[in-house]
């Protein structure tokens, strides 16, 4: 017996942002409005601001999976509210939002999450199947590029260093800039990881449907394990260090200094 899927109608308000993102978007603009005037306390205005930007980067990033599995042809990603930007939506909220959140407070780092689950017996291409795995990363390397604008063509402040110690031309809002740089930073090591073909990963995703049934079988039992290996490499291993000088660079040619976004870091952690 041949399973053929059923046609799901579309909610007529499937792409109308929610609520909870939008309150999201508005955290981050009276951050980013409290980080520039240097309202209340600096360390939490960038707290504030980074933690909301990397949360909407999140939505952005698993609202590209599930529009590309929409128009590929998975309609049921509309019944689950995927198209709202939702981030209380996801299957695995822990996972997918507190998780990566944790990891940017602690390390510093763009830690991706697995959120969306789409229905891939309504995918019928292979290459279909691979844009829906590559619009995620590819959204972080967008919003990396945006991010990075007012670095790359001149709008923030020049970083200079002297003898050893970096500074802006003008500190005036050294806050904002620094978050703004961490925004960034964070943007690259998400976009370096997620296009990684690792079992459980983006990239693996976006190579597995090449495979044959076997492999396929067995590389989807070593995804659940395929980020706790990354994860032990790029602590405990010299892999970290190669990861890091890679992300440092890409950073670099975007216009963000390393100083820059390690001020917002140490910022960012006003408790400390």
């Amino acid at each position: 017996m041949t399973y053929e899927p059923v046609y799901t109608r579309t909610p007529r308000n499937a792409f109308v942002p929610s609520p909870v993102f939008v309150g999201i978007v508005a955290v981050f603009v009276v951050s980013g409005v409290m980080t520039w005037t240097k309202f209340g306390n600096v360390g939490f205005d960038v707290f504030l601001f980074v933690i909301s930007g990397w949360i909407i980067s999140l939505c952005l990033h698993e609202y590209a999976h599930a529009i590309t599995g929409y128009f590929s042809g998975d309609l049921t990603v509309a019944d689950r509210g995927y198209l709202r930007l939702n981030p209380l939506k996801y299957t695995h909220p822990l996972l997918s939002i507190v998780l990566p959140v944790i990891v940017v407070i602690l390390g510093g780092i763009g830690l991706p999450g697995g959120a969306v689950w789409i229905d891939h017996r309504y995918i019928r291409s292979k290459v279909k199947d691979s844009l829906i795995s590559a619009a995620g990363p590819l959204t972080n390397v967008l919003l990396a590029l945006v991010v990075a604008l007012p670095f790359l063509i001149g709008l923030a402040p020049e970083v200079v260093t002297f003898r050893g110690q970096s500074a802006l031309t003008d500190d005036s809002h050294l806050a904002f800039w620094a978050a703004l740089a961490l925004l960034a930073f964070l943007q690259v090591t998400a976009s370096v990881l997620n296009f990684l073909p690792v079992p459980g990963l983006d990239g693996g995703s976006i190579i597995s449907p090449w495979f044959s049934p076997a492999y396929q079988r067995a590389w989807n039992l070593m995804a659940p394990w395929g980020f706790l290996v990354l994860f032990l490499l790029l602590w405990q291993s010299p892999a970290g260090t190669w990861f890091f000088q890679l992300v440092d660079g890409l950073a670099g040619l975007l216009g963000i200094d390393s100083a820059l976004y390690g001020t917002g870091l140490r910022l960012m952690r006003f408790w400390s």
